[in-house]
């Protein structure tokens, strides 16, 4: 990376953070409440008050945890690419 490309860089140094938080936020919240949501009416429908509504919100915990590892593996290689990347540029 030359001197030029970190100079336009500069205005946007937040991008990344804010699209990792994205990510993480979205594998945190849409699991969860669609099992949720999806738990409570099952449960209405069948009349078992809690028990699809806890095995769904389990399996949507689950779910969540798998795709916020998948996110973050994947930025930690990036970030290893990058650390590579700025150490060939120094010799």
């Amino acid at each position: 990376m030359s001197k030029i490309d970190n100079n336009q860089n500069k205005g946007i140094w937040w991008k990344p953070a804010v699209e990792l938080f994205s990510q993480v936020s979205t594998w945190i919240v849409v699991p969860i409440i669609l099992a949720l949501i999806v738990g409570k009416g099952l449960d209405q429908h069948y009349g078992t008050k809690p028990l699809i509504f806890l095995i769904l919100a389990g399996a949507g915990f689950l779910f969540s945890l798998i795709g916020i590892v998948r996110v973050i593996r994947k930025y930690i290689e990036e970030l290893k690419k990058i650390e590579e990347e700025k150490n060939l540029n120094k010799k």
